[in-house]
C-alpha cells in the first residue's frame, strides 16, 4: 500500500470511494462535485490517499478555512486494515503543523466512524445538525501522537 498526498488526477477515484461507503452516505452524490474536491484539496486544505494495486482505497481531506476534517473515507473492502488510522494521523500531523490550534468534524451517530473517532481520542462537543460534533486541540493531538515531549 502506498500513502501519499492526493493529486487532481485522483479525484475520480476519490469520488468512487466516497460513493461506495455503507455509512455516512450522501443523500445525493451530486452534492459533492469534482470541483468541490479540488477546492478542498488545493485551495482550502490538503488531501491524502491510500493506493493499493493502483486503485485508491481510502482518502482524507483537511479544511484549513473552516478548521475541520472534510472527509475521511475508505472503500468498505479496505476497512479494518489500519488505513483509516494512518490517513487520520498523516492528516492531523499536517493540519497542526499549519499553526492551527483546533479542529472539528461531524459524523452520523451510531456508526463505525463515531467509534473510530472516539478511539482516536476525539472528544464530543454536542451536535452539528444531525451529526455528532467531535473536536481535538493541537495540544491533545501532540499528546495522543506522542509528539509532545514536554
Amino acid at each position: 500500500m502506498i500513502f501519499r498526498e492526493a493529486i487532481a488526477a485522483d479525484i475520480p477515484q476519490i469520488q468512487i470511494v466516497r460513493n461506495s461507503v455503507k455509512e455516512n452516505m450522501l443523500s445525493n452524490p451530486a452534492l459533492v462535485t469534482d470541483a468541490d474536491c479540488y477546492d478542498f484539496m488545493f485551495h482550502r486544505g490538503k488531501g491524502w490517499v491510500c493506493e493499493a494495486d493502483g486503485k485508491i482505497v481510502g482518502f482524507a481531506i483537511a479544511d484549513l478555512v473552516d478548521s475541520n476534517i472534510w472527509a475521511l473515507f475508505l472503500d468498505p473492502e479496505s476497512e479494518g486494515k489500519g488505513i483509516g488510522k494512518r490517513l487520520h494521523d498523516m492528516m492531523l500531523d499536517w493540519y497542526f503543523d499549519q499553526d492551527k490550534s483546533e479542529v472539528w468534524l461531524g459524523t452520523a451517530p451510531g456508526t463505525r466512524a463515531e467509534k473510530f473517532y472516539e478511539k482516536m481520542g476525539w472528544h464530543r462537543n454536542g451536535m452539528h445538525g444531525k451529526e455528532v460534533r467531535f473536536e481535538m486541540s493541537r495540544l491533545e493531538w501532540l499528546h495522543l501522537s506522542g509528539k509532545n515531549k514536554a
